[in-house]
């Protein structure tokens, strides 16, 4: 029987669903009279831009990959490029194709690096190093494109987003090398909130020493720290010439400021979990933004946009499930263990 709340909010469902429907059909009709030019576009794509569109997707997961396998390598745990591109092919299969799939991916990140012989601090600061370096490369490209459409950002924000991208791998690298400051802070911090909790000042030291002493393993050195930081630009720069490279596959001529800022809008959206794969609306996200901001024609839009999605989200989780079911169906005894810790870590 359903519970009064759900009886009461019921009506909310169906206003957000007809006003989805209203939307689909409005951009239907606005679309329909160019779908057809949109379809001869891509009947007629300049195949050599296609592989290039191709390559620089490939060249971007594998940049990510880099991040990955220099972060793992800075926590003392060695693995081949091999392994780790396999790895963020089958994450990126799972978190654009399945529900919550972000947590799925997350989860099987670090039970792959565990297997490695990570520890599982290790283990989990690879995964938050590795997503904030890629989001400050975002939100890098985004400042780097208004400045070239001529926006209010100017070459000052720009420096201080490169320093902002720069002082990251430095902090990480002096955490490492210097826990100790980083331990007296912490005891700082703990005594503080111990306080307020009420509780004895000590509680809780017993782990934060053994969570720095884990800590200390990881080892980011200026070497790592600036192979981290140029892969991430890889990672993402590929990732931009792979939709410039599918503007042209279909005889368009984008703008640079404009496709940086599509670009930065799609990802964006991206990251909202409404659907997975951002389905429908980063599509239209992309479609808008190479429209207005890279000046192309609806129908080269709808169709750039129909190519890049097509390489970036369709391709790249084929390849990922096959690789999953190639290398990753079989599981192991431990495997259940780190599903464990990590839900355990997760939910803290």
């Amino acid at each position: 029987m359903p519970g009064p709340g759900r009886g009461r909010y019921r009506w909310v469902r169906w206003v957000v669903g007809a006003a989805l429907l209203t939307l689909l059909i409005g951009e239907g009709w606005y679309l329909w009279p160019r779908l057809h030019e949109s379809w001869r576009k891509l009947t007629e794509l300049y195949w050599a831009w296609v592989l290039v569109c191709v390559w620089m997707q490939a060249l971007s997961m594998s940049g990510y990959a880099r991040v990955q396998k220099r972060l793992l390598h800075a926590g003392g745990v060695q693995v081949d490029q091999r392994r780790s591109v396999a790895v963020v092919y089958g994450a990126t299969a799972m978190a654009v194709t399945l529900p919550a799939g972000q947590v799925f991916s997350t989860a099987f990140t670090y039970r792959q690096t565990r297997r490695w012989g990570a520890s599982p601090i290790v283990a989990s600061w690879q995964l938050v190093f590795s997503g904030v370096v890629a989001a400050a490369g975002l939100a890098l490209l985004g400042v780097g494109g208004a400045v070239l459409v001529g926006d209010r950002v100017g070459p000052f924000q720009l420096i201080v987003s490169l320093a902002g991208v720069l002082a990251l791998v430095l902090a990480g690298n002096y955490v490492s090398r210097n826990p100790g400051a980083l331990e007296s802070t912490l005891r700082c911090v703990l005594a503080a909130v111990n306080r307020v909790r009420r509780r004895p000042a000590t509680a809780g030291a017993d782990k934060l020493a053994e969570t720095l002493s884990q800590l200390e393993s990881v080892q980011l050195g200026k070497r790592d720290g600036l192979a981290v930081a140029g892969w991430a630009v890889v990672h993402r720069f590929a990732d931009v010439a792979c939709l410039g490279a599918a503007c042209y596959a279909v005889g368009a001529d984008p703008k640079l400021a404009g496709l940086l800022l599509a670009f930065t809008a799609g990802k964006a959206v991206g990251s909202i979990p409404f659907a997975p794969g951002g389905i429908v609306y980063v599509d239209a996200t992309l479609m808008y933004g190479l429209t207005v901001g890279a000046e192309l024609p609806v129908a080269q839009a709808v169709a750039a946009a129909f190519m890049y999605r097509l390489v970036s989200f369709v391709l790249v989780a084929i390849i990922g499930w096959i690789v999953f079911a190639f290398m990753f169906r079989t599981s192991d005894a431990t495997d259940a263990q780190y599903e464990q810790e990590f839900e355990q870590r997760r939910t803290r």
